[in-house]
């Protein structure tokens, strides 16, 4: 695994001296794996219609960018094969899209947006653990990772190795989602985390997962139900990703 990450992440630099710019954007959950799901809304469906118009906007105003999604339909993909398909693009940014939810009620409002690293905190664990779990829907998750046991709190141990180049680049684009979500779209930035998010431990090159808001609070559910509201978290991303591309340039 370690030889098989070091490889890929040569492989990226190279493609980034090489002068192409990639750009993977990961529809969370899908297909059979509904994700958390409201009164009315589906997780799955808000990821996607937030990664597509997320892809359109930059493949209409940065032709220099190419965008390679995860999904673009229904379908169900496996976490491990989410990441092969960013690290075979020689990626040089990977944006994974879901929607936040609290059990028994629990109203809470806000996006967050996670890089990968220890969970520390609890709510932050709890987090990891319900987007991990979808890899249990997976026939041979046990095999693909290594036994890990995304219900566990012992297998996160494994982040506090985990951590390379690419993490402070992945905590400066995640600072400008957070920051975009607040001044373009109006929603309230509950700030960047870090935790053991497995889509995240096998991808190259600096990534992040991004909470768009709580399925389970109604007004938010509404508002990420609406194409209005999906364009503006796509809009609040972009703007966020082409102040990270310049400033990377």
């Amino acid at each position: 695994m370690i030889r098989k990450l070091i490889l890929c992440t040569l492989l990226a630099l190279c493609a980034q001296w090489a002068g192409a710019y990639t750009v993977v954007i990961d529809a969370g959950h899908g297909g059979k794996d509904s994700g958390a799901v409201g009164k009315v809304a589906k997780e799955k469906n808000i990821n996607l219609a937030v990664a597509l118009k997320l892809g359109e906007l930059i493949a209409a105003n940065c032709p220099d960018v190419k965008v390679v999604y995860t999904r673009k339909t229904d379908v169900f993909v496996e976490l491990h094969e989410r990441a092969r398909i960013a690290n075979k693009a020689k990626a040089d940014l990977f944006i994974s899209v879901h929607t936040n939810a609290m059990p028994n009620k629990i109203i809470r409002r806000g996006t967050e947006t996670y890089t990968l690293g220890m969970h520390r905190a609890a709510d932050n664990l709890a987090v990891a653990k319900r987007e991990n779990s979808v890899i249990t829907l997976e026939s041979d998750y046990q095999q693909h990772y290594e036994g890990f046991d995304p219900n566990s709190s012992e297998s996160y141990i494994i982040f506090e190795f985990m951590q390379d180049q690419n993490m402070a680049s992945s905590v400066e684009f995640a600072k400008g989602v957070q920051e975009q979500f607040a001044r373009t779209a109006g929603r309230v930035n509950k700030g960047v985390y870090q935790a053991g998010f497995l889509v995240l431990r096998e991808t190259s090159m600096p990534s992040v997962l991004i909470e768009l808001g709580y399925i389970s609070t109604p007004d938010e559910e509404q508002y990420l139900n609406t194409a209005k509201g999906q364009q503006a978290m796509a809009l609040s991303i972009y703007n966020a990703f082409k102040n990270y591309k310049n400033k990377k340039q």
